[in-house]
């Protein structure tokens, strides 16, 4: 996994790992989630994506707009 850069300091996300079709969320408190095409969809994916290597941004998206919406908890 790719270690989150936190850029605003107080971001729940500590690590990330990007597929093509998916994205895996580790957070600090809370375990590993899967995101993926199916669930919650290939535009949220991106945009995850997109917020996960920018390093800002992707606890607050995942809170606010994709909420529950996950493929899988794996741990």
């Amino acid at each position: 996994m790719e270690k989150y850069k936190n850029l605003k300091g107080d971001s729940g996300v500590q690590s990330y790992e990007i597929g093509s079709d998916f994205i895996i969320v580790h957070f600090k408190n809370d375990g590993s989630y899967l995101y993926n095409y199916d669930i919650p969809g290939s535009s949220h994916v991106e945009r995850m994506k997109k917020l996960a290597t920018k390093g800002k941004g992707l606890s607050t998206y995942i809170s606010t707009i994709v909420k529950k919406k996950f493929a899988e908890k794996i741990n």
